[in-house]
């Protein structure tokens, strides 16, 4: 490297910022470009033993470009890494699949909040699992779980499976659509995120470039898989079985009104940012 190690991160830094992204990110991907952790990056010994075993400074130089390149194209953080981070865990992400949003995280601690209430084994479907963030981190934060994932999308399927695989082979993976999964089966507990962005909403470049529409988009209002994932989890709910439902933020009503059919204790939560962003419920 013609520049020291802090000159040459802080000029990728620099590239970010003049394209409009936190600095900070450069970070992340010059530590994937070593193969170490973020925090090891300031590490001197460590970076040192790193650059060491990769052996030709030139590689990680054209690597660690080749990546703020691509970043400076919205490609998302996560896809360039593989990796992605909710709640505890460190999930393996990539085209075909959405990241994880931190607001789902609150999803999670509403259906792990009334886990805690139940007694035995606790039956959990996740419907459109996708990197199996939420059905990962009830299966490892309640034990006493019993979780299903439910994902029809093969490239969606290929990171369920490598997260199933490296964090808790316990969980059942089902590749079906929703519609029709699970016939004849009961649970106490069903967690749903479907698609539900409207199909006009303009969305992030990072999102709308790179993530899969079919896992974002909803219909013309948003509402047409949302319908059919909570048409799926009245017929897998038992009586007094719960729903965590995530959905947009103009959506709540129009939820509460479905739900008013079959539900009862229907209640509208809102995410980080106090924006309406999920609801649960109880089977009648």
């Amino acid at each position: 490297m013609e520049l020291s190690f802090k000159e040459f991160l802080q000029s990728g830094k620099d590239q970010l910022q003049r394209a409009g992204f936190a600095g900070v990110e450069a970070e992340h991907l010059l530590a994937h470009t070593l193969g170490i952790s973020r925090m090891e990056l300031h590490n001197p010994v460590t970076v040192a033993q790193a650059l060491e075993g990769i052996g030709d400074t030139k590689i990680v130089e054209e690597t660690f470009w080749s990546l703020l390149d691509r970043r400076c194209t919205h490609e998302p953080l996560q896809y360039l890494t593989g990796r992605a981070y909710f709640r505890h865990l460190e999930l393996q992400v990539g085209p075909g699949v959405l990241v994880p949003r931190p607001e789902s995280e609150l999803l999670v601690e509403s259906v792990l909040t009334h886990i805690e209430t139940l007694s035995g084994e606790v039956s959990v479907v996740d419907l459109g699992s996708g990197s199996g963030a939420l059905a990962l981190a009830i299966a490892t934060e309640a034990p006493q779980t019993h979780v299903i994932a439910v994902e029809k999308s093969p490239e969606a399927v290929t990171w369920l499976k490598a997260n199933v695989s490296f964090i808790d082979e316990k969980v059942r993976i089902i590749e079906a659509d929703v519609a029709t999964a699970l016939d004849g089966v009961k649970c106490d507990v069903v967690i749903a995120n479907p698609p539900y962005v409207p199909d006009g909403q303009a969305l992030p470049k990072d999102v709308a470039r790179h993530e899969p529409a079919v896992a974002l988009f909803g219909g013309e209002d948003g509402m047409s898989s949302p319908i059919i994932f909570i048409e799926t989890a009245t017929r897998l709910l038992k009586s007094g079985g719960f729903l965590a439902i995530e959905h947009h933020e103009s959506q709540g009503e129009k939820i509460q009104r479905i739900l008013s059919e079959n539900f009862t204790d229907i209640l509208l939560h809102n995410d980080l940012n106090n924006r309406p962003r999920f609801t649960t419920a109880k089977r009648r």
